[in-house]
């Protein structure tokens, strides 16, 4: 901003009209219009009056208007030329601009009555004003899943990727994402005799052993906060009435109030079910449905723990029954 004085008056009075989405902006908005309006005084003779000029710099009038106007009060006189094109392109460029969103990394230690222990992460970099590329990997670590040669090989693991949408002003997330998993669980590579008299086909895990399309979505306000997942896991090797390829439906939803920003609470319901298998005569029965609240404690620097507990129904004579527990410790930076 650029201003000059040459006058005799022992006073000058100026008001100046900034538009109200300007000013709503709060002082660094304000800051940027004043930086780039062009303001210049000199002394031009006295004035017959003493009226006080008043500048729109938003209106269509001011912004074609270059010619400089005459303010004055008492013995003294000055004229201003504004250069109001400028300030009204800088406001809006100023009031348009989206914040910029970081690139994100999560890192979750997960354990629970079912999967057994498996770490998580998942990464966000922003490539458009709503738009995240996503991926992730879950490195599952109970010997179930694995071609159970009893010495802890051949562990299932998972990998893919995806895009997170944004939506709500930043509070709702949805996020599809492909993986796929690498291992022995969905491509049977644990049915047979093998080692220990385990059960394997003798060909270990496989890469590709299955695929994974799934569906994330998130909302989160200063009150309430919720998640909905589903994924299909579907055998992509040996999928034979020989082997007995396996695919599985998993699906949870939980929803809860924020008491402070520290610590919330709420209720969780997830549900597993073997949808198909290839082997004569078996059946595809639902494995569990969990029904349980949770509670969570949060940190400002991005660290969370969540407990989740209560009742499992296997939804069926061969389903699990009894209770479940899920502890969840992460990080966020």
């Amino acid at each position: 901003m650029t201003i000059r004085f040459a006058f005799a008056a022992p006073a000058l009075t100026l008001g100046c009209a900034l538009s109200a989405p300007a000013l709503a902006q709060g002082p660094q908005s304000a800051a940027i219009d004043a930086a780039a309006t062009n303001i210049v005084v000199t002394g031009a003779g006295k004035s017959t009056g003493g009226d006080i000029a008043t500048l729109d710099l938003t209106s269509p009038a001011a912004a074609a208007s270059t010619a400089a106007i005459p303010v004055g009060n008492g013995a003294g006189a000055v004229d201003i030329g504004v250069s109001s094109v400028v300030a009204v392109a800088a406001a809006a460029a100023a009031q348009g601009a989206p914040p910029a969103r970081d690139e994100r990394f999560s890192v979750v230690l997960n354990q629970d009555s079912f999967f057994g222990f498996y770490p998580t992460f998942n990464g966000l970099i922003p490539v458009s004003e709503k738009v995240d590329f996503s991926f992730y990997g879950i490195m599952w670590t109970t010997s179930d899943f694995s071609s159970a040669t009893g010495f802890g090989s051949d562990l299932w693991t998972e990998f893919g990727i995806g895009a997170n949408f944004y939506a709500a002003d930043g509070k709702l997330q949805i996020k599809p994402q492909v993986g796929i998993t690498n291992g022995a669980l969905l491509s049977r590579g644990n049915l047979g005799r093998g080692p220990r008299n385990t059960t394997t086909t003798l060909n270990g895990g496989n890469t590709f052993d299955g695929i994974v399309p799934s569906l994330t979505v998130n909302y989160s306000d200063d009150k309430f906060e919720g998640e909905f997942y589903a994924g299909y896991y579907a055998a992509l090797r040996n999928r034979s009435e020989n082997v007995g390829a396996l695919d599985f439906l998993h699906t949870w939803i939980n929803a809860g109030y924020k008491f402070s920003k520290n610590f919330s609470a709420g209720g969780h319901i997830e549900f597993l079910a073997n949808t198909r298998v290839d082997l004569p005569r078996a059946r595809a029965p639902n494995v569990y449905q969990w029904f349980g609240p949770y509670v969570q404690f949060s940190a400002k620097n991005g660290f969370f723990a969540r407990f989740t507990g209560g009742v499992e129904e296997g939804g069926g004579a061969g389903g699990n029954r009894g209770d479940f527990y899920k502890l969840a410790v992460g990080l966020s930076f």
